[in-house]
């Protein structure tokens, strides 16, 4: 398959290793300083799903300046509020035959990209697992906590297709299996990232020292308790019948395989960029204003971790 990976931050690196070390043809495209640190178009992979050092196509800053313009598959693993610029700058990429996989994390990301691309292009992307980026063109896979899932929230693409592309991803390495229901599968993880991912960077721990902490886990578990209510007013089905029901399954199967995890708004703010909070408590508190539902957890979450967001952005500009 010709393959064009849209950022190559962890995720988007690691995606490109994988097709590339079996043997597609992968291009890629991220903004100049990152390419200029990339020597050879040359993308290693270490951690969990094994080492792997692939040769890309070509790295570009602008879509321009690709030399093919053909691909079977796109995939979009900037940030989410990137999204929207990303499916802009890739539209004239487009056919009726090819796929874009947004691989993002958080809501609101095929909305967003549904203004340029038509829905039938689009597919939604679960990735559940961590990984970390060491330097440009290099990513560490370090944990797995599922297979990672894709679908169409409108159902507009072809089963057989999905399964296909499914079947052609997780032969490079990276587990993957369609859903009927994508966005339940999505804000299943939604709610772990929105539990964990900003108490982690606000107190710069992983996430197993957020768990030890009784006091952390009852802020976790009001988290949890705002997120459902939130869902059930916006109608959105769940895998777990409450919110009961998913912090045992949260203590007992997604803690023991995460522990040892550092939250990747960690590293945003480390490294004095922007965070993923307006696509994560900032969609459930958005979702909570809009069916009356109150979110206050989820709202002084936001602004202690939107604050020290802000520190670090000014630290940066002395």
């Amino acid at each position: 398959m010709k393959i064009l990976i849209y950022g190559l931050g962890a995720i988007g690196s690691v995606y490109a290793g994988v097709l590339a070390g079996a043997g597609h043809q992968v291009w890629a495209w991220d903004v100049a300083d990152v390419i200029e640190e990339i020597k050879n178009r040359e993308v290693k992979i270490t951690g969990i799903l094994g080492s792997h050092t692939s040769c890309l196509e070509q790295i570009v800053s602008s879509v321009d300046q690709l030399d093919n313009r053909e691909f079977d598959l796109i995939m979009i693993s900037v940030k989410a509020y990137d999204t929207k610029i990303a499916a802009q700058n890739i539209k004239s990429l487009l056919s009726k035959n090819n796929y874009v996989i947004l691989g993002q994390n958080g809501y609101g990301n095929y909305e967003a990209a549904s203004e340029a691309i038509p829905k039938e292009n689009l597919i939604v992307a679960r990735i559940i697992f961590g990984a970390e980026t060491l330097r440009p063109g290099q990513a560490r896979v370090t944990v797995i906590a599922d297979d990672v899932t894709i679908g169409n929230p409108d159902k507009l693409i072809d089963e057989q297709k999905l399964e296909e592309l499914a079947a052609i991803i997780s032969a490079a390495g990276v587990p993957t299996k369609t859903v009927p229901d994508i966005m339940k599968s999505l804000w299943g993880k939604i709610l772990y990232n929105s539990v964990l991912n900003p108490l982690g960077a606000i107190l710069e721990v992983n996430y197993g020292a957020l768990a030890a902490d009784p006091g952390i886990c009852s802020i976790m578990e009001q988290l949890i308790d705002e997120i459902f209510a939130v869902l059930k007013a916006e109608g959105q089905e769940m895998d777990w019948r409450s919110a009961e029901d998913y912090k045992s399954y949260f203590h007992r199967k997604l803690m023991p395989s995460t522990g040892g995890h550092f939250p990747s708004m960690l590293y945003d703010i480390k490294n004095s960029r922007r965070t993923e909070i307006d696509a994560l408590n900032g969609a459930v508190s958005y979702l909570g204003a809009k069916h009356h539902v109150a979110t206050p957890a989820n709202d002084m979450v936001i602004k202690l971790l939107k604050a020290k967001e802000q520190m670090a952005l000014k630290l940066a500009e002395r």
